[in-house]
């Protein structure tokens, strides 16, 4: 069993910076492929981003060259570093991660962009 724990959420204003984190509990973290998910409301839930247990990444094309990906095995933690926010990246971003058949999510953190 892994639990997923989101924190770095808040208000920020369009422009500026935000870097989200991720703290996994359980073992085996490295084996995972992570991700970071987000529902805007009255929206799906959209990949943002991923990386995978090898550190390959891949980008949701609306947050490519301004969102980064890592993760710190040592710390079974995740970030996500968000540069240049604008007011259609406001959402609930959720953490997950992936091995084989076992999904886990996290229960969301809050990111409005406002001036």
């Amino acid at each position: 069993q892994v639990q997923l724990v989101e924190s770095g959420g808040g208000l920020v204003q369009p422009g500026g910076s935000l870097r989200l984190s991720c703290a996994a509990s359980g073992s085996g973290f490295s084996l995972f492929d992570m991700g970071w998910y987000r529902q805007a409301p009255g929206k799906q839930r959209e990949l943002v981003a991923v990386i995978s247990s090898g550190r390959s990444t891949n980008y949701a094309d609306s947050v490519k060259g301004r969102l980064t990906i890592s993760r710190d095995n040592a710390k079974n933690t995740v970030y996500l570093q968000m540069n240049s926010l604008n007011r259609e990246d406001t959402a609930v971003y959720y953490c997950n991660a992936k091995f084989r058949a076992l999904i886990y999510w996290g229960q969301g953190t809050q990111v409005t962009v406002s001036s």
